[in-house]
């Protein structure tokens, strides 16, 4: 049975490899008098320029889903009239306009922002920026830099239409602002998940750089979890090849399905524009901010009053830890809830809620979206034993400023670096609790001390296990080291302990 089955049908393949065997000199002949060379040649071709083309029509249907939500936004600054040589020309010294001055670079700014002349009334800035539409009643995302503290924000619409906006709330650790229009038959953006993008997937970035409304630049994304401010920002960018400029800060960043991915924020460049290098920031961040400010006028954190800090190598050696996986605890602030549940300087967090942490920004973030009165389990690793830890989570306060002023060099050492021995009245104007230690006045750039992260105005509490009292201390436990192999600091920056490891390489 099988055999009168399979015989014929072998009989017509055969026939059929044949016939096109004979055809096919006549076909390349008739592919030839067309002018291609060969006929499986002019298939590829087709298939790749159907390809090309269904990948454009992919971005143009992204463009037109995205345009009608994005917005230019104009903050303007009424700037006082401040005494100086009428000769003079430039921008007046205002932290305004530094913030753009920073982005833009200087001659670009320049020539996006003129001088306007000077009258008894004084004048007015104006900052370009773009935002994004995120709901149908006239709720704007921005960036927090795009608006600053000016007096007015403008909206213009896609359909030229125009507005004054109302300034919702702003975060300057995500750098994130949220403003309103009151406006009928707004097409509001679709927000996607930024959790699931990766590394290579075609991004679009649209916006209204130069003052260029409804441009669109297409890239990939080249990186994740990006931090490039550090501080106290909450940093997690979205790092893009896609052509981001001045102002394009504020606008989206898209999918392919059309889904906003991530907000422009900020590029990387040494001339002010576009040089392969933008970051975003994603989406789900975006979300958490925008509706507590729209909810609370505020943003709510979660607070665990802690200093932390990436773990390197030696510093994980100097601590007998395995791997840099984790969060190093280098500082703990009084009355904090981790103070109250036991967290010393020196722990590693390496787990919270019985989920891994890879870094500072992981568990930054992730403690910011606890809520604050939630009772949480910290993993720690402490003197070569894990532990657990319950804490109750705070809530973040607000901003604090320090203030660090320069300081001349008095006893200059080997690592690169000054030092002089902290004084009451120095602790004063460094608005620091200590009263024992060394401040740093200088650093060489290039040195021993720079390459592991000393900075002027540091304050030197400890290195290694030895507690440091003035600068005699200091040069005696310094000789005592041997610097090939390195030495654990314990340093102040700005009102925080952390740790640095220095040592000399040859």
């Amino acid at each position: 049975m099988k055999k009168a089955i399979w015989i014929p049908f072998l009989s017509i393949a055969i026939l059929m490899a044949l016939a096109l065997n004979l055809l096919s000199p006549s076909l390349n002949q008739l592919n030839a008098r067309l002018g291609g060379s060969s006929l499986p040649v002019a298939l590829a071709q087709t298939n790749e320029t159907n390809y090309a083309k269904g990948l454009s029509r992919a971005f143009e249907s992204v463009a037109e889903s995205i345009t009608p939500s994005v917005v230019n936004v104009m903050a303007v600054k009424r700037v006082q009239p401040t005494p100086r040589n009428p000769r003079q020309r430039g921008v007046p010294q205002d932290p305004f306009f530094d913030q753009f001055r920073d982005f833009f670079g200087d001659d670009l700014f320049d020539r996006l922002f003129p001088q306007m002349p000077d009258s008894p009334e004084g004048f007015s800035r104006q900052g370009l920026g773009t935002g994004v539409i995120v709901s149908n009643d006239g709720y704007i995302l921005t960036n927090n830099h795009v608006i600053g503290d000016a007096d007015e924000i403008n909206i213009r619409l896609p359909d030229q239409r125009s507005y004054t906006a109302t300034l919702v709330g702003s975060d300057a650790r995500t750098d994130l602002a949220v403003i309103k229009i009151d406006a009928n038959n707004l097409t509001a953006a679709r927000l996607g998940d930024s959790d699931r993008l990766r590394i290579g997937e075609w991004v679009l970035a649209a916006g209204n750089p130069f003052g260029l409304d409804n441009t669109v630049t297409v890239g990939i994304v080249s990186a994740k979890g990006r931090s490039i401010i550090g501080g106290n920002q909450f940093e997690d960018f979205i790092q893009t090849d896609a052509a981001i400029n001045p102002g394009n800060s504020g606008g989206p960043l898209t999918n392919l399905d059309g889904e906003v991915v991530g907000i422009n924020t900020a590029i990387f460049s040494k001339s002010g524009g576009y040089m392969g290098i933008g970051f975003a920031i994603p989406i789900n961040m975006a979300k958490l901010v925008m509706n507590s400010l729209i909810a609370e006028g505020r943003v709510i954190r979660g607070w665990l009053g802690v200093g932390i800090q990436n773990v390197t190598e030696e510093l994980a050696k100097s601590f007998n830890y395995e791997g840099t996986a984790g969060a190093l605890v280098g500082h703990i602030q009084s009355g904090s809830p981790a103070q109250k549940a036991g967290v010393q300087q020196g722990d590693i967090i390496v787990r919270l809620r019985g989920e891994a942490i890879r870094d500072v920004n992981e568990l930054r973030h992730r403690v910011a979206a606890l809520s604050p009165g939630a009772n949480v389990e910290l993993d720690i690793f402490r003197d070569g034993k894990k532990r657990k830890i319950s804490v109750t989570i705070g809530e973040l306060p607000g901003d604090e400023e320090a203030v660090i002023k320069e300081e001349e060099a008095t006893s200059p050492t080997h690592l690169g670096m000054s030092v002089e021995t902290l004084t009451p009245e120095l602790a004063s104007r460094l608005r620091t609790n200590q009263t024992t230690g060394v401040i740093v006045t200088s650093v060489q750039p290039g040195s021993v001390a720079a390459r592991g992260g000393i900075q002027r105005g540091d304050i030197i509490l400890r290195i290694g296990a030895a507690k440091i009292a003035d600068v005699a201390q200091f040069q005696a436990e310094i000789e005592k080291v041997d610097l090939a192999a390195g030495v654990r600091f314990v340093v102040e920056t700005q009102g925080m302990e952390r740790f640095v490891f220095i040592r000399a390489v040859d």
